[in-house]
């Protein structure tokens, strides 16, 4: 099975495509596609890695993913287990950012957004613009001819007027050749099955069938930033999902996470999101 490239099967009644995935998890598999990707998270929730950038996502979540960016949106464990009541529910365009012609976006009117889509940001957009295009995308599955291609546009124009969205992605060069991805998408699935508990780089890197030395060279050089940064990033953006449940202590987290101490935990707690566990907690209770 091809990792990457990834075939976005669009219609021809149709310039860009609107997919409903509602199964038990998301498609898990390190993937990358030359259309862009607005994708709205309806129910579920896991672990989103785009380029360098790893991160939570929710229901209610909206993330624009840009063109040619090796993405995964995975959920967590539970989302496999056969004796489940979990599902996973999303919506997702893809589209070409010449999706209405080479010049579409040079039209006065439009430029706005040609000027959006030139900036090739991939994005989690601020809550405030995630309510205001989450009825629209639902509904756009729904539309189909002038109608259908207007709320795209609406849907366009707010995101190129949209503010404070977070930018995920930097210039990082996703030039992944096949086996590299299947490589790096091995890695990242071992890490997400297995970060509760202690890993060593010799254990790691039997999984990419590399030397220990070749692979912190390999994994520090396509992702730009240590195997133990990411497997770090996994711990503690799984222990923030956690930290919102008030039957756990932190240090049940931090047992949960996969870190050896407390005092450890709340340092790399604190670098990585800017709170100390606690204070994380106390903040996502007030909001």
């Amino acid at each position: 099975m091809k990792v990457l490239p990834f075939k976005v099967s669009k219609t021809i009644n149709s310039s860009f495509l609107v997919q409903v995935d509602d199964q038990p998890h998301f498609y898990d598999i390190f993937h990358k596609h030359p259309e862009l990707q607005l994708t709205l998270i309806i129910e579920s929730d896991g672990t989103v890695i785009m380029g360098d950038y790893v991160g939570n996502f929710k229901p209610g979540d909206i993330f624009l993913i840009n063109s040619n960016v090796p993405h995964v949106f995975k959920n967590d464990k539970k989302y496999y287990g056969e004796s489940n009541d979990l599902w996973a529910h999303g919506i997702s365009i893809f589209f070409e950012d010449t999706l209405f012609g080479d010049k579409f976006f040079q039209l006065p009117e439009t430029q706005a957004v040609g000027q959006f889509l030139r900036k090739r940001q991939s994005l989690k957009l601020h809550p405030d613009t995630a309510n205001e295009l989450r009825p629209r995308i639902i509904n756009l599955q729904s539309l189909s001819g002038v109608s259908k291609v207007t709320e795209m546009l609406s849907i366009l124009e707010v995101l190129a007027n949209s503010e404070d969205n977070q930018i995920l992605t930097s210039d990082i060069a996703h030039d992944y050749t096949e086996s590299q991805a299947k490589r790096l998408n091995d890695i990242y699935q071992f890490t997400m099955n297995e970060f509760h508990r202690n890993i060593t780089l010799d254990e790691v890197a039997d999984v990419s069938n590399m030397t220990t030395s070749s692979f912190c060279r390999y994994f520090k050089k396509r992702t730009r930033k240590t195997y133990i940064e990411f497997l770090t990033e996994i711990r503690i953006s799984y222990a923030c999902k956690m930290l919102q449940k008030e039957d756990l202590s932190v240090t049940a987290v931090c047992d949960m996470c996969g870190f050896n101490n407390l005092s450890n935990f709340n340092r790399k707690f604190k670098k990585i999101t800017g709170y100390t566990p606690m204070a994380f907690r106390k903040l996502n209770q007030s909001i």
